[in-house]
Parts: C-alpha cells; structure tokens; sequence
C-alpha cells in the first residue's frame, strides 16, 4: 500500500492584484523568511519522526517547489527523487493526478506538496468518498498521512496523521528532549 504523505506549501509572500506593474505572478510568489522557517522545522520534526519518503511529488509554483526542495534536502531524499507534477498546481486536475499516483510502486512512500482548496479536497476524497470543502483543512506546512489502500474503481485511503506545524514542532521538541535524555543516561552508564 502506497503510503501517501500531503504537505501544503509554507507561508508565501502577499499575491498582487493583477493589474498591478508590480505585482509578481501567482506562480512565481516564494516563500516568505518566517515561511522558510517553519518549512525548516517541519522538516526536522519529519527527520525526528523517520519519514523516508521515496519521493517527493511537487507543484512547479515556486511557493511548493521550494517547500519541496527544503523537505527533500532535510530527509535526505535520493537524488532524483524530486519530481514537479503539473497534476498539484492550483488547477490541476484530480484525476490525472490519481492516474499519476496509480503508476507508483504499490509499497512507494511519497510526499505530494501543493496548494489548498486541491490538497484538502484530495484527503477528504480518498478518506471520505466526498470532495466536499470543509471536511479537511490543511494550515500552511501542515501534513496529512494517509494509507492509499484503493485507486480502482475510485481512489481510497485511511487517514494515519493530520498535522498542523504546531503539532509538528511539539513533535520536534519531545523528540530532541528525549535524545537528550538518552545521552545523559549512556554518559551515566
């Protein structure tokens, strides 16, 4: 079973009106400084939590590109493990997405980085059989894990985490306590 993990890109810089002669493109907005930051220790509390994706799946926004890219560095992805799927850009199409996701290994690990309203409404697809909105909110950085057990006749899942970066900073900080703790007790020994 595909194990499916969906992080929503950091936090982006202000989009312009497009009128503006300033404004920059909606696919061109990257991510702010305080964006990159809790990309940084998302990450980490990924690494702590041994996340080993195979490969990591990602909008060509630069927004989640580089959300993608800050991820993949920190969990040591291999090179080549880094893709850019036309399928997660804000007006991607589900199921070309499905299709994409069905040519996967079935025992593949593989993070997906993209953009909400598509992100929530694909959890809330594959758990719930529904598109409805509202049924899973996914903050900025945030992560859903889920068991792919199903893409035929109509894509399937079990919901595993739903994490907002808050929880996974909490994550980061109980499991660097505990390492701490274990080298007190070895120096003990």
């Amino acid at each position: 079973m595909v194990q499916l993990y969906i992080l929503r890109h950091g936090e982006a810089g202000k989009r312009m009106p497009a009128a503006s002669s300033s404004s920059i493109g909606d696919d061109r907005r990257s991510l702010t400084a305080a964006g990159r930051d809790e990309v940084k220790e998302v990450a980490r509390a990924l690494a702590a939590l041994k996340v080993r994706p195979d490969l990591v799946a990602t909008s060509p926004l630069a927004r989640a590109r580089e959300t993608a890219e800050i991820v993949a560095k920190t969990l040591k992805v291999k090179k080549g493990g880094l893709e850019e799927w036309a399928e997660l850009k804000p007006e991607g199409r589900r199921p070309d997405f499905y299709k994409k996701l069905a040519q996967l290994k079935p025992e593949a690990s593989v993070m997906i980085v993209g953009h909400e309203p598509n992100l929530s409404t694909i959890t809330a697809e594959m758990v719930f059989g529904t598109a409805s909105p509202g049924k899973v909110v996914l903050k900025k950085a945030g992560l859903a894990k889920l068991t792919v057990t199903s893409l035929h006749p109509r894509p399937q899942a079990e919901l595993r985490w739903l994490l907002a970066p808050k929880h996974l900073k909490k994550m980061l900080g109980s499991a660097a306590a505990e390492e701490e703790e274990k080298k007190g007790r070895s120096k003990k020994s």
